[in-house]
């Protein structure tokens, strides 16, 4: 209690999970056209706290707003990409590389991603598939 009997404010605090930096991050979801599978570059910028991510950039689609949820025993992450017209589901598995795994928007589309935070590495990239924990399985990069 302060002195004039009212509770202290909490204050919260960032994540310290080094895995789970807040900050700017960039990396690349993929998208398949037919037999040709192609990635679209991303850049935004994530908030980690208190179990609770948002975040809001821009792709080749337009702006977008994140928000989800992260934990640091399971090394997961799920996050809703927002745009002005509809919803990408993210689920994603956390290294130290950044962070893997599928998006989908149900029930037409689906394909992988892998987003990092700015400036760990430009050369991490979805064939690096052998840093991927054997728990990650991707969906068929086609369109339903």
């Amino acid at each position: 209690m302060t002195d004039k009997g009212q509770e202290p404010i909490q204050v919260e605090q960032l994540e310290t999970n080094p895995l789970f930096p807040s900050g700017e991050w960039e990396g690349f979801y993929t998208y398949a056209f037919g037999p040709d599978v192609r990635r679209y570059m991303m850049s935004f910028a994530l908030t980690f706290k208190n179990g609770r991510v948002s975040g809001s950039g821009i792709d080749d689609i337009g702006r977008f707003i994140w928000h989800g949820s992260y934990d640091t025993e399971q090394l997961r992450c799920w996050l809703q990409k927002r745009y002005l017209t509809h919803s990408v589901s993210y689920d994603g598995y956390v290294d130290e590389n950044g962070i893997w795994g599928s998006w989908e928007i149900p029930p037409y589309s689906r394909g992988g991603f892998h987003i990092w935070p700015k400036g760990l590495s430009e050369n991490v990239m979805l064939e690096d598939t052998e840093t991927i924990p054997e728990s990650v399985t991707f969906p068929e990069l086609v369109n339903l």
